[in-house]
């Protein structure tokens, strides 16, 4: 939470990340709470771990769960269903995708992918306006192909290694990033 509410920032909140990723001795969130983690690891840079981190809900289906418990234990799980255990379900769109509004009403969006081991993905998710649509292909040496269309009444940005690059409305390609 301290990531997540600019209590701590830059350096230090990414050294703060990089300890709830890897030290197995701290209390690991439940499977609603890693809504918020994952939130805070895609805000100091670690987003491209995301489709890793879903081991948790995989594990709930190997459970033969049919909704997403609140806590991950055979002896005490239950399909509660909390509501932020089907995070992946909007952080598809928001993190791998990357698609985020940056403006009051979403009138201007961020586009910010995190493919993780993804060659290739694409998706369209619903906006006040019309929709959004994203197609990524990576070649072997890294190189990003986009395609990304936004709707009209908007303006955006699309983010690739720290370099962001201005979206018009309508479809906007970029080959070789």
């Amino acid at each position: 939470m301290a990531i997540l509410t600019d209590i701590i920032t830059g350096e230090q909140a990414k050294q703060l990340a990089q300890k709830m990723i890897t030290d197995t001795s701290l209390t690991q969130a439940t499977i609603y709470f890693q809504y918020y983690v994952n939130q805070a690891l895609r805000k100091t840079g670690f987003g491209n771990l995301y489709l890793d981190r879903l081991q948790i809900w995989k594990d709930n289906l190997a459970m033969g769960l049919t909704t997403w418990a609140e806590i991950s234990d055979i002896n005490a799980a239950r399909s509660d269903c909390h509501a932020w255990g089907a995070s992946p379900n909007i952080e598809f769109f928001r993190t791998v995708l990357g698609i985020d509004t940056d403006a009051p009403g979403f009138n201007k969006i961020k586009i910010e992918p995190n493919l993780g081991s993804l060659k290739k993905v694409s998706g369209t998710m619903p906006h006040p306006k019309g929709e959004i649509t994203v197609s990524y292909s990576l070649d072997k040496q890294g190189q990003l192909d986009a395609v990304i269309s936004i709707p009209k009444g908007t303006n955006g940005v699309f983010v690739w290694k720290g370099k962001e690059h201005v979206l018009k409305v309508g479809e906007t390609s970029f080959v070789g990033l």
